[in-house]
């Protein structure tokens, strides 16, 4: 009896297959690979850094000039 260890999905919880047999992996499903990679475009994930003030890249670039 092989014994293979399940990763569970970061979005819905389910089990996700191994990368030979699933092609979202670590996913479980295309659907979830795609509301992931949607939460990063719309910035509900960020990676944390020092804070940036908003106006601080626009006077560098005026600089430059």
């Amino acid at each position: 009896m092989e014994v293979r260890s399940t990763s569970r999905c970061s979005q819905c919880g389910k089990p996700a297959a191994p990368p030979a047999e699933n092609p979202a992996f670590p996913f479980c499903s295309p659907q979830c690979k795609l509301l992931d990679l949607g939460r990063w475009l719309d910035g509900s994930y960020r990676i944390p850094g020092p804070a940036v003030d908003p106006g601080e890249s626009s006077r560098s670039e005026e600089d430059e000039t």
